[in-house]
């Protein structure tokens, strides 16, 4: 009996034992290697940079992902990407005919992707048919990533914004398995990976439809599921939200106040804002990484969790994807299989440009991209000649002469090296949104603004373009002086318009102009008045002063191209680069040198003398004296009541 009851207590033991994986595997030491990238948009081939070497390319980041996928094979390795991998390049022409971005992740082997704001330039419809086609080519063979999203969904029958287009957005999310998270365990790694997209990120996607849920919240509830499904080793949170480089702490770091809010997510992919973290920050026990945009770096982190299940940093490099990484031929192949396709279904519509390396003209010095200076770029003035150029050359009949062209820095998307200049080079520089017709590209438009809005759209880039870059201005038609030590919303100190001849002429306030812009600017306009909530006012017009009224679309003011086409701003911009002139006699245009410089349409005087503070004044400079004027009254007033009442009380 008692040998019985041995082998009966060590069959109850080794049962008990086998019972209870999960305790002995908390116990293991798990090494994960992170791959990310994020801010693609559209990059699959290499471009220029201004030391004469090259940057990006998915055929030379496929070479660099197969050599860390081998060198760490041991590990649990796992390929990310952030979102905003479209929209940047001619690929994202045939974005909604055929997934060619959401199909080239797949054939780069990523595991995982979510959905940057600029996934949705399509808008609702647009995605949803980049979605089917993805699927289409899912039903052929083709391996495609995941796709998580946990905090922005079509709106459900009752919500505030729902259309039936959110019925037709759903269907398509459902048929490509978009989910809110997703569990894959890679060499006995369990990862758990969801994405968010940050409050920024929808404020810059006004036409994607979507239902916004707060991310802290959102994440939440992700990392419950993760424990009701018996834990993951590790919790990657790709979220397009947004890091500020220059101040990670601060308050527009989204995920970095999103890792102060929330306990449990070990790694932060951060997204949207382009940002370049050359070390990983740590808050809150999250590590939050970024490696750059265009597909300039291939990002890596080692993570290992040990046997008390406190998890310790490895590694983190930001690997170059360079002129020294070799090209992967299979993905070179497909690379050019989608070019032919761009040339046959989009570039055969203008004339012109119907090759993707079709030389337009040539460049004998850089036109670098603007960034954060509040200055006036030779780029932005040659893009605003474009339009003016577009609209005489290129336009229908029924325009009105223009007066002033805009260009806002936020679409501003790409820069022009020396050498020689191509349509997918000129493309990339204007290379957002989507028409009416639903093809590629933000098409012109022509609205009419009393001068009194010019002036108040002029100091929102003096005001506002500190704060927000991408509001900054670049014009044809303004000549404008600004002064940052001047009170808020009244920073310029004179303006004027600029004719054609170079002379300049007052611009009288009830007067109304013709203004040519980008279909995203003038909505971006529209929006003023709401944004300052009634302090600054800037209302679109007809040609006859009556407020648009459009649904905030300003469809009804793109500008056609004399078959009826839109006409598209990357088209004017290359067209008028095509237009000039042949000065070395090869048979290509060549940009003139006085373009090597900016025109100096917008200068800074920062003098402190009274003179150029209370110059030209509006209300804001004097309703702030007027209540500066008030607080010194207040205090002198008080002042003396002491006086007074120590008197009193020294004479009794």
């Amino acid at each position: 009996m008692k040998r019985i009851e041995r082998v009966l207590t060590a069959l109850l033991c080794l049962a008990l034992l086998l019972m209870t994986p999960v305790s002995l595997a908390e116990g293991e030491t798990k090494t994960a290697t992170i791959l990310f990238t994020h801010d693609m948009h559209s990059h699959f081939l290499p471009v220029n940079t201004e030391d004469g070497g090259q940057s990006g390319g998915y055929a030379r980041l496929y070479t660099l992902l197969q050599q860390q996928r081998a060198e760490y094979a041991a590990d649990g390795v796992i390929t990310v990407d952030a979102g905003d991998w479209s929209m940047g390049s001619l690929f994202q022409t045939i974005f909604t005919t055929s997934a060619a971005e959401l199909r080239i992740l797949g054939s780069l082997g990523y595991d995982a992707t979510t959905f940057g704001n600029h996934e949705f330039d399509f808008r609702q419809q647009g995605l949803s048919a980049m979605l089917r086609s993805a699927c289409a080519a899912r039903d052929a063979g083709e391996t495609l990533p995941l796709i998580v999203q946990a905090n922005y969904w079509p709106d459900e029958p009752g919500q505030e914004g729902y259309t039936p287009d959110d019925d037709v957005a759903r269907e398509a999310f459902e048929a490509y398995g978009v989910q809110e998270y997703a569990i894959l365990e890679r060499n006995g790694v369990r990862f758990g990976v969801f994405g968010l997209l940050g409050s920024d990120a929808h404020g810059d996607s006004p036409m994607s439809g979507m239902h916004f849920e707060e991310t802290a919240q959102a994440a939440r509830a992700v990392l419950q599921a993760f424990e009701d499904e018996g834990g993951v080793d590790f919790v990657i949170c790709l979220s397009h939200s947004g890091t500020d480089d220059a101040d990670v702490t601060s308050a527009r770091s989204e995920d970095y106040q999103l890792a102060k809010a929330v306990d449990g997510i070990d790694v932060i992919v951060s997204a949207h804002t382009h940002s370049t973290l050359n070390a990983p920050v740590e808050v809150n026990g999250t590590w939050i990484v970024s490696g750059g945009c265009y597909s300039e770096n291939l990002g890596k982190l080692r993570l290992e969790r040990d046997a008390s299940g406190k998890t310790h940093l490895l590694e983190y490099a930001l690997i170059p994807v360079d002129e020294t990484v070799g090209e992967d031929p299979e993905i070179a192949e497909i690379i050019g299989e989608y070019k032919a396709e761009v040339a046959e279904n989009y570039l055969s519509e203008f004339p012109g440009m119907d090759s993707f390396d079709k030389v337009i003209a040539h460049l004998d010095f850089n036109l670098d991209q603007p960034g954060g200076e509040l200055a006036d770029k030779a780029l932005g003035n040659l893009i605003t000649e474009g339009y003016l150029y577009a609209m005489e050359n290129l336009a229908g009949e029924g325009y009105d002469p223009v007066d002033v062209a805009l260009v806002p820095r936020g679409v501003i998307r790409g820069s022009l090296t020396a050498g020689d200049v191509t349509v997918s080079q000129a493309f990339d520089v204007l290379s957002l949104g989507v028409g009416a017709d639903g093809s590629a590209g933000y098409p012109l438009v022509s609205i009419y603004l009393t001068g009194k809005e010019l002036k108040t759209g002029i100091e929102i880039d003096a005001s506002i373009s500190p704060l927000m870059e991408i509001a900054q201005l670049y014009t044809t038609g303004l000549k404008w002086e600004f002064n940052n030590h001047r009170m808020i919303f009244n920073r310029v100190s004179e303006i004027s318009l600029v004719l054609p001849d170079g002379s300049t002429r007052e611009i009288e306030d009830d007067k109304l102009y013709h203004v040519v812009t980008g279909q995203n600017c003038c909505q971006m306009l529209g929006k003023v008045t709401q944004l300052s909530k009634g302090l600054l006012s800037v209302t679109p017009k007809d040609r006859f002063g009556n407020p648009i009224d459009d649904g905030g679309t300003y469809d009804s003011c793109i500008i056609y191209g004399k078959g009826g086409e839109e006409l598209k701003e990357w088209y004017a911009f290359a067209a008028y680069l095509e237009s000039f002139e042949d000065t070395n006699g090869d048979g290509v245009a060549d940009v003139p040198d006085s373009y090597r410089q900016p025109k100096g349409w917008k200068t800074r005087d920062d003098s402190i003398s009274p003179a150029a503070l209370f110059k030209n004044s509006n209300k804001f400079t004097w309703i702030a004296v007027g209540a500066g004027l008030l607080v010194l009254a207040l205090i002198v007033l008080i002042v003396r009541g002491c006086v007074r009442r120590h008197r009193r009380k020294k004479k009794a």
